[in-house]
């Protein structure tokens, strides 16, 4: 009876670490690792130290790098605090506003008004957003294929 509700806490951490790759209010890669935690804290499903040691450096990792790409990705198409700033709240504003497009379109329109705001050109405030965007992107596509992979290794476990 534990184990049966070990799995089933296991599975939920998992598909909120899912959610968490693309809702920012949630740590998407620890969650799952968690997923992974009480699958191997059941009598019947174990895995390696090493694997479990491997998993929690990747989801910690993973974490860390998701809140730098933005910034650097930002910075680097000549974006200000603001444009960070403004991408963060513009994906919050499109998760509620103008779900699942506002995701896409919230972080770019976020940091081309946070820019403008700034004092910015529109030139350079398209190209911020630009950044922004690609960082949400590239942080979001490297927490999905993290937890894509626990959940792969959650399911194998368990088949």
């Amino acid at each position: 009876m534990v184990d049966i509700l070990l799995i089933i806490l296991g599975a939920i951490f998992l598909i909120m670490g899912l959610l968490g790759c693309i809702l920012p209010v949630l740590p998407g890669p620890p969650l799952s690792y968690v997923g992974l935690l009480l699958l191997h804290l059941t009598s019947r499903y174990h895995f390696q130290t090493d694997f479990l040691i491997f998993w929690a450096i990747a989801a910690i990792a993973v974490t860390v790098i998701d809140n730098l790409i933005p910034l650097w990705t930002t910075k680097k198409y000549g974006g200000s605090k603001k444009a960070v700033w403004g991408s963060l709240l513009g994906l919050l504003a499109g998760l509620f506003l103008f779900p699942p497009f506002g995701i896409i379109i919230g972080p770019f329109a976020g940091a081309v008004i946070g820019e403008l705001m700034d004092g910015k050109q529109t030139a350079e405030a398209l190209r911020s957003g630009f950044g922004a965007f690609m960082g949400f992107l590239g942080g979001t596509l490297l927490k999905v294929i993290t937890v894509g992979m626990m959940v792969f290794y959650f399911f194998k476990e368990l088949i």
